[in-house]
């Protein structure tokens, strides 16, 4: 997005008195900072409905131009996704650069990709926005048509057809070459699941902490394990999905997955170019969202991931909150209420809590169990030794006698080998 300078006017209408108006606003100038765009000026308007040519009334119109002059703005950024003809007819009354809130969005989620899979996801949510507003261009496309004679006329329109064919090829090489990397994912999740192990994903708002929680539980569980993710206090600095292990000191372990952070008015096209990626969230056996609880608008944060989670058929799924960064209120922390875990990832104070009340909902198929394996069968003592939570081993005549904690398939897989249930206290 080439800019003659860096200065922006941002512009939002607030349709019938929306209550997450004041924040929405305040949410596109910090994406518009996250591309690196000084936000000099502001305009709003109250209205029962969107204007549908130029999107603010025509009264307001004036008033953003000579805003814009005053303050030397080169960009209008507008909240809303706009239609090509509002683009069109925006640019022509301002004669400045019109963009909106997806493709500031669209823009910050292209500098930020890093792998091969997330840069195509990007690349095709791009062209599927420039798709319908290839017309809205700044008119270039339009104006090559303008010769004087007939044998130029319409030549703008043949244009028009080459970059629109071109444009819809791209899509479908890029849309190719995706399917073979989701083909690999899925095998890979396929191979988890057979596994059995639990897999556990961290959801939430852009920027609540996600990859820092899970640093934070690798840094606590697996020391030793040089995985550490990506982690930055900036709007999506997640667009990969990560899968790591993690091991619990009473051989339990789960699959913990990091996902791209969700964001109010998340392009649709993001949303569909991103699905691959977050259908790892609609396969979760449990979903941590991970809420930013100072910021005061925490409770739609909440409702905007909810929503994005039934778009992605994820809102099923069982779900705990960690309410992270509770040491900039006047909550105290560490605590659990219900399915909150009230907590500080900086400090890691609350993860001792978080897992625990994760492991009662990730491992409720697991049985406390006495038995005793024959001597003749140590392989199976080795198993458990490895796969069970060992609390007591003892030997008798006629074998190892283990009381362990087990998972329900484990024991119904041996149960032909034990000697005999021992009772258990």
């Amino acid at each position: 997005m080439e800019q003659p300078n860096n200065k922006a006017v941002i512009v939002g209408v607030n349709l019938q008195d929306r209550p997450d108006f004041a924040y929405s606003m305040e949410e596109l100038r910090n994406l518009a900072e996250a591309c690196n765009i000084e936000v000099v000026g502001e305009l709003t308007q109250n209205m029962a409905k969107i204007n549908s040519s130029h999107y603010i009334g025509s009264g307001k119109i004036d008033e953003l131009s000579a805003l814009v002059a005053g303050v030397d703005a080169s960009t209008v950024i507008f909240n809303d996704e706009l239609s090509p003809s509002q683009i069109r007819n925006l640019e022509s009354s301002l004669e400045k650069k019109v963009i909106d809130r997806t493709i500031l969005i669209l823009d910050i989620f292209a500098e930020r990709a890093k792998t091969r899979e997330a840069q195509l996801q990007v690349e095709v949510a791009q062209l599927q926005y420039m798709l319908p507003r290839l017309v809205g261009l700044r008119e270039s496309l339009g104006r090559q048509g303008g010769g004087s004679g007939m044998k130029n006329k319409g030549t703008g329109e043949t244009k028009l057809e080459l970059d629109r064919r071109r444009i819809e090829d791209r899509i479908s090489a890029l849309q190719t070459e995706l399917e073979k990397l989701v083909a690999q994912r899925q095998v890979q999740r396929k191979q988890r699941q057979k596994t059995g192990i639990p897999v556990v994903c961290l959801v939430g708002y852009t920027n609540a902490g996600k990859s820092s929680l899970m640093n934070k539980l690798l840094d606590a569980f697996m020391p030793e394990s040089n995985k550490q993710v990506f982690a930055k206090d900036m709007l999506f600095a997640t667009l990969e999905t990560s899968v790591r292990s993690i091991e619990l000191p009473d051989n339990k372990s789960f699959l913990l997955t990091d996902t791209v952070g969700f964001v109010s008015q998340l392009p649709h096209y993001l949303v569909k170019a991103f699905r691959s990626t977050l259908e790892e969230v609609a396969e979760a056996d449990l979903l941590i969202q991970v809420v930013d609880y100072s910021n005061e608008e925490y409770e739609r944060l909440i409702n905007v991931t909810n929503s994005t989670l039934k778009e992605l058929g994820a809102d099923h799924i069982p779900m705990i909150f960690a309410y992270n960064k509770t040491d900039l209120t006047n909550e105290p922390y560490p605590q659990v209420n219900d399915d909150k875990v009230y907590m500080s990832v900086k400090e890691g104070a609350g993860l001792d809590e978080l897992v625990t009340l994760t492991k009662k909902r990730i491992f409720q198929d697991y049985v406390k169990c006495g038995v005793i394996i024959p001597f003749t069968e140590g392989r199976v003592v080795a198993y458990f030794n490895t796969n069970a939570n060992i609390q007591e081993t003892s030997y008798e005549l006629n074998g190892t006698r283990l009381v362990m904690e087990c998972r329900q398939a484990d024991y119904d897989k041996f149960k032909d080998v034990f000697v005999e249930p021992v009772e258990v206290e």
